[in-house]
Formats: C-alpha cells, structure tokens, sequence
C-alpha cells in the first residue's frame, strides 16, 4: 500500500479543520458605501388575532411638543404660589399614576419635606414657552398640615379637597 494516499487524505483533513476553527471576517466595504437600508418605521397597528407575540413589538413616536416629563419640574398653586417639585409618582398595581410626591417647603432645600398629593390634584397645562405648568388645585395652608411621606411606611395621600387618604 503506497503512503502517499493517506498522508495526502490526512492533510486534507486538517486543513478543513483549520478552515473550520478560523473566525470568518466581515467583508470590508469599499469607502463611500452607504449603509444599509433601515426599515421604515411602522405606526402603532393593534395586532392582528391569533398574532400576539409573533412579531416585532410596534413602535409609537410622540412628538416632543406633545409630551414632558414630569420629575423635577416645578409645581405652582393656583394663586401662583411655589409649592415644591415633583420627585416621585406613586402608582397602583394596574399601573395607574395615584400620586405624585412633592419635594414641598424650605428654602433651599432646608427644611422641606416630601408629600403625596393625589394625581386628580394636578393639572397640566402648556405655556407658552412649550413646556407644561404643573398646577396643584390645593393652596400652601391646605398642604403645609399633610403628614410627611416616607418610603416603605403607608402613604398618606392628601385629596383634591384636601382631605388625608390613605393608599391601599
């Protein structure tokens, strides 16, 4: 039996293997390619039945005019009087904004203290500068009595009204 067959079978096992065990690299593209197409995107099209968890999650663009975010913004009275900044929004297990804490009094960041007032309490309103006013329909006496939100101790929420209720 002649040798040169089976070295020759050998060899070419091993350079499969070693092609096998190489990392194939990205092809490079020459410059000025441009780079691929990104899909469009796709308004927010309630699933078809029997589709649920098939696809890609739908995709909702909110113009920036339309939308604010809420935390650290300032909250006047009616009367224009400063009552705090939002620090905090309270949720129910459903997902439902209850309650927003107010970061309320002191000067400076001396002396104030944190307080849950009712998110019916709140309203939200654009400016002309397009940024939203957060207006509290309740007044500094009405608000300076309502006990001290604490986290992890049941929060006492302070109504519309100005009635105190706690939060389930």
């Amino acid at each position: 039996m002649d040798a040169k067959p089976a070295v020759v079978a050998v060899a070419a096992i091993l350079i499969v293997l070693a092609m096998a065990s190489t990392p194939l690299r990205a092809q490079s593209k020459p410059e000025g390619t441009p780079p691929p197409a990104v899909p469009p995107v796709a308004p927010n099209v309630p699933p078809t039945p029997g589709s649920e968890g098939t696809g890609s999650p739908s995709i909702t663009v909110l113009d920036t005019q339309e939308v604010q975010g809420i935390l650290g913004r300032e909250v006047r009275s009616a009367a224009d009087e400063n009552m705090g900044r939002i620090v905090d929004v309270i949720v129910d297990v459903e997902g439902r904004a209850r309650a927003a804490i107010i970061d309320f009094g002191g000067f400076l960041g001396v002396g104030s203290r944190k307080i849950a007032v009712d998110w019916k309490a709140l309203h939200f309103i654009p400016a002309a500068s397009k940024r939203y006013r957060v207006i509290l329909e309740l007044t500094r006496e009405q608000v300076k009595p309502a006990p001290e939100y604490k986290e992890g101790k049941p929060v006492i929420i302070l109504g519309p009204t100005g009635n105190l209720e706690p939060f389930p």
